[in-house]
């Protein structure tokens, strides 16, 4: 059974009620102060507290998606992302392949072309050789014969670290929310690519082109779009695609749109921060390289770098956040800049959660319509 299975949690919390139940049984008979007793006085309430942390933990895995698996979970994952070969000469297959089709959770739909579809797909860059998993949203539209000369824009969608991927289709609710929304006449049909930010698990690259390392940022900038062009009708001009992320995700997410806004024409970061950490999870991500390291701190970059064309749109909250203050500061910056443009979300409340995250990514998808084109 899988890490995020709810058979595992639930047998999980069986568990600990079992146990909890078997301690308030047996500890009459174990109120003495032979050794035995005591020892198992403190077996049952370890194992109690295991069982209940175990709940807990898996609980709130299911609900944030920190890790996707057992693997995952003990660093033991193995999918490095620089596997598969698909050069022109001797390619077996294109940069994106279709693994599985489902429907959009929480859209009674029995076709796709009334309530889209999820495409799980497998990515593999062909400049940079990384490949990842994603989840691919197509709208209704995308299937429907009226619609079938014509193009759509673009979301990328970035999870946090460590993230999972489903967890955007599952617990932010991305598709359905994009459906409804597309519905009710307040956003246009848009494609939605949902991936972690991490390319090569475990390591957290920051979407940062490490030396010697995975090119996360390249694979961002040309081999995804390369890929998601090739298999889908998506907008190729300029202005037809953007980027959306939390935490980990938004600092990638602004990121992208600050160094290649004739990639990305918006960049939305739900909770991000605006400078890459270098902690046991990225290790040494610029080898000594100043410039590189600058150009990885946003307000570096909006210090000393022109200001690029692109719209940018950032979250935070007055309380329950802690990237409040750098947040108030960046946006100051961005003003002071120009021509970049800077939209913002900041609630009264909210704690760095998948909760506070799905209270703002109605407005944001919306925001980020109404800055691409379909053409």
């Amino acid at each position: 059974m899988g890490l995020t299975s709810d058979k595992v949690l639930v047998l999980a919390i069986a568990v600990a009620v079992l146990l909890f139940a078997g301690t308030v049984w047996l500890w009459p008979r174990l109120a003495r102060w032979s050794w035995r007793a005591v020892g198992g006085r403190v077996g049952l309430l370890l194992a109690t507290q295991l069982a209940l942390f175990a709940s807990v933990g898996l609980a709130a895995n299911q609900a944030f998606g920190f890790y996707a698996s057992w693997a995952d979970l003990f660093g033991k994952e193995t999918d490095q992302g620089i596997v598969v070969d698909h050069s022109a000469n001797g390619s077996t297959g294109g940069p994106l392949q279709v693994v599985s089709t489902s429907k959009v959770p929480g859209v009674r739909a029995a076709r796709p072309e009334t309530g889209g579809q999820i495409q799980k797909v497998d990515i593999v860059g062909r400049t940079t050789r990384i490949a990842t998993p994603a989840f691919v949203y197509l709208p209704p539209e995308y299937f429907q014969p009226q619609y079938r000369t014509r193009t759509f824009p673009v979301a990328v969608v970035l999870t946090g670290y460590p993230g999972t991927a489903r967890a955007l289709v599952d617990k932010l609710h991305y598709p359905r929310t994009a459906q409804q929304l597309a519905k009710d006449g307040r956003v246009q049909p848009m494609i939605l690519v949902m991936l972690r930010p991490t390319v090569a698990p475990p390591r957290d690259t920051e979407c940062v082109d490490v030396p010697g390392g995975p090119q996360a940022e390249t694979f961002f900038a040309k081999d995804l779009p390369d890929a998601v062009l090739t298999h889908y009708r998506a907008g190729r001009h300029p202005g037809s695609w953007g980027v959306v992320g939390d935490s980990t995700g938004g600092y990638c997410a602004l990121k992208l749109a600050l160094h290649h806004p004739r990639v990305y024409a918006a960049g939305a970061g739900l909770s991000p921060y605006y400078k890459a950490p270098t902690d046991p999870t990225t290790g040494d991500l610029f080898h000594g390289d100043r410039a590189l390291q600058n150009r990885a701190d946003l307000r570096w970059f909006l210090a000393h770098e022109p200001a690029p064309d692109t719209s940018l749109l950032v979250t935070s909250s007055r309380v329950g956040e802690h990237n409040y203050q750098d947040t108030l500061k960046f946006m100051e910056q961005v003003q002071a800049t120009g021509p970049t443009r800077i939209s913002s979300i900041i609630l009264d409340s909210g704690g760095h959660n998948f909760n506070t995250w799905r209270r703002e990514i109605p407005p944001t998808l919306q925001w980020l319509s109404g800055r691409l084109t379909d053409r």
